[in-house]
């Protein structure tokens, strides 16, 4: 989760594609690769109004690159909180979660453009923000190859589409979108505490690791955001400036799913 990643055109084969995840996450059962899923999803007419190439780059370009690694654990996670009827908001975060982690120019347009304009009390988000940031991009080598640039247009524009999908700016305007309110939820922050806990990092690791600054988050912020998790019974925490300790209530990511689940 920490490798940092070449820049590359692959938000083009979809943005949040929100419905079309879902849809994917139905269909999809454990053990089941992006072929045979882009083969059942064409056979079942999933998506009616696109082609087979359409509906098998969906598959491969977007829904594998961020559920199916790692054999599939966040597909078979995810497909259990949809089954069980987490909130469409909750489930909304966890994708953007994992859009992030597998795009990381989204990635580094949220933390490194979106939060600093947040935080600044800025109202608005816009394509020249995108465009500028690309630019950095390129000059830092951040590309394998130069971009030309109608390439630098689409993709700024494909970043504010994705801010779009996932609730970060609002649909108000083409080249200009309203920053809107965006905080991370509770079960989300359940989920993606132990999520970093239970892929083998230290407590001060997870505290620490900079998915949570995709939610505005820095440490001493996660730390009181656990503290509230402590509060509610999820776990406890003990926190002094060098020292981070958690007791973790759940042995398991299936106790923390069912945990989050429950009614």
């Amino acid at each position: 989760m920490n490798t940092e990643k070449n820049y590359t055109t692959q938000l083009q084969a979809g943005l949040g594609l929100i419905p079309e995840t879902m849809a994917l996450l139905r269909l999809w059962s454990p053990g089941m690769n992006a072929n045979k899923l882009a083969d059942l999803a064409i056979e079942t007419g999933q998506f009616s109004r696109a082609t087979a190439r359409r509906a098998r780059n969906i598959v491969a370009e977007m829904f594998a690159p961020r559920y199916l690694t790692d054999e599939g654990a966040a597909a078979f996670r995810i497909k259990y909180m949809l089954e069980q009827r987490l909130p469409q908001d909750s489930l909304e975060q966890i994708f953007f979660l994992y859009t992030a982690r597998a795009q990381q120019i989204f990635r580094d347009f949220v933390v490194e453009v979106y939060w600093p304009k947040y935080s600044a009390g800025a109202n608005s988000l816009t394509k020249d923000d995108a465009t500028q940031f690309i630019q950095r991009a390129l000059d830092a080598g951040r590309m394998c190859k130069r971009w030309s640039e109608e390439t630098v247009r689409r993709v700024s524009g494909y970043l504010i589409g994705c801010c779009l999908d996932f609730g970060l700016v609002a649909e108000d305007g083409r080249t200009k979108r309203t920053i809107k309110r965006f905080s991370i939820r509770k079960d989300v922050a359940i989920y993606l505490a132990h999520d970093l806990h239970f892929s083998g990092l230290s407590d001060m690791a997870v505290i620490h690791h900079h998915d949570w600054r995709l939610f505005g988050l820095e440490a001493q912020e996660v730390i009181n955001q656990m503290k509230t998790l402590s509060q509610d019974g999820h776990l406890l925490i003990q926190s002094m400036p060098d020292l981070i300790q958690i007791s973790w209530k759940y042995q398991t990511m299936e106790e923390c799913l069912v945990a989050i689940t429950k009614r």
